[in-house]
């Protein structure tokens, strides 16, 4: 796919840059676009390259899991399992600046680096018209951080995006000012807690005067660090150790390489880009990391990884799977 254009163009948000939009992102590219909260950097979260491209746009430190919008709440239930609170939230505020997280199911069909390699999901229902034409016409769930680099003010109008995303995208869609103006609420529904992982658009008040009892605190998670959108990276750590830098291969490790590094070995062994494409090794991070330790093996060899760009995100995930558990 092409390089977006060096100044990306912003277009007015009707049918015709909306069919010209949903293109773009059906094609592994980058659109930014207005929801009711903020306006959103949406790719298809069923595409892990698509889904790597938005966090080098952004130039996010690390992957944190990122919330994937949907049209409706039989579509979100294709993608997660609802518990009955997250079912009563989702029907008293979907459409809406609600952010429900859920368990994947089995068979979710949004990339694992979406998810963080996290076993659940991040799924909303936005109600701005923009974004729902959008999501309808892409025929994909849209994995969609606010439109901004990483630690920058989050935008809520076009000028806002093109100011700091302008060469690194290719398309914005201007749907005018965001009503809201803040991010969206995010609610965890996991292990049968209710938490409020994130106020935003919808209320503490009004979430838990729906449920009829208070919302559960954060877990005590002394030592590590969260990740928006509101999960905790120790949620997801391979059983197997984890020994980064490695350029040889010991007896009994599998090998998670980049670009052929790594030599000797006679386990498993998973090349995360054999042309050291650091999109493809980050596409491709989490279910190889999973792969290598669904077959059993106590090590698991790490080749070095560059920190330029994606590689400094990469290193992130590898370094917090490494660490003393």
């Amino acid at each position: 796919m092409r390089l977006p254009d060096p100044q990306t163009q912003s277009y007015p948000a009707d049918d015709a840059h909306v069919a010209q939009a949903a293109e773009v992102l059906r094609a592994g590219g980058l659109v930014a676009f207005p929801t009711e909260t903020v306006y959103g950097l949406g790719a298809d979260a069923t595409q892990g390259e698509a889904v790597a491209r938005i966090y080098a746009a952004k130039g996010r430190p690390s992957f944190n899991p990122l919330i994937s919008h949907v049209p409706d709440l039989t579509t979100a239930q294709r993608y997660g399992q609802f518990p009955e609170p997250a079912l009563a939230l989702a029907r008293a505020f979907w459409p809406g600046p609600l952010t429900l997280v859920v368990p994947a199911r089995d068979n979710c069909a949004i990339s694992d680096l979406a998810r963080a390699g996290l076993p659940s999901v991040a799924l909303r229902v936005p109600a701005h018209p923009v974004a729902r034409a959008l999501i309808l016409a892409a025929g994909r769930p849209l994995a969609a951080p606010s439109a901004n680099r990483s630690g920058h003010v989050s935008p809520t109008i076009a000028s806002h995006v093109a100011a700091d995303l302008s060469g690194r995208i290719d398309m914005i869609l201007d749907g005018g000012a965001c009503p809201v103006g803040v991010e969206s609420t995010i609610v965890s529904c996991l292990d049968g807690q209710v938490r409020l992982l994130r106020p935003g658009g919808v209320s503490r008040e009004a979430i838990e005067a729906l449920l009829g009892a208070p919302l559960a605190g954060l877990p005590d998670e002394s030592g590590t660090k969260p990740v928006a959108p509101g999960l905790l990276a120790s949620h997801y750590a391979p059983r197997a150790r984890v020994r980064l830098g490695a350029t040889q291969a010991l007896a009994g490790e599998a090998v998670l390489d980049f670009g052929g590094q790594i030599t000797g070995g006679a386990g498993p062994r998973i090349d995360l880009s054999a042309s050291r494409d650091l999109v493809e090794a980050a596409a491709a991070l989490f279910g190889a990391l999973r792969s290598l330790d669904a077959t059993g093996v106590a090590c698991i060899a790490v080749a070095p990884v560059p920190e330029a760009g994606l590689g400094e995100a990469i290193n992130d995930r590898l370094r917090r799977s490494a660490a003393d558990r």
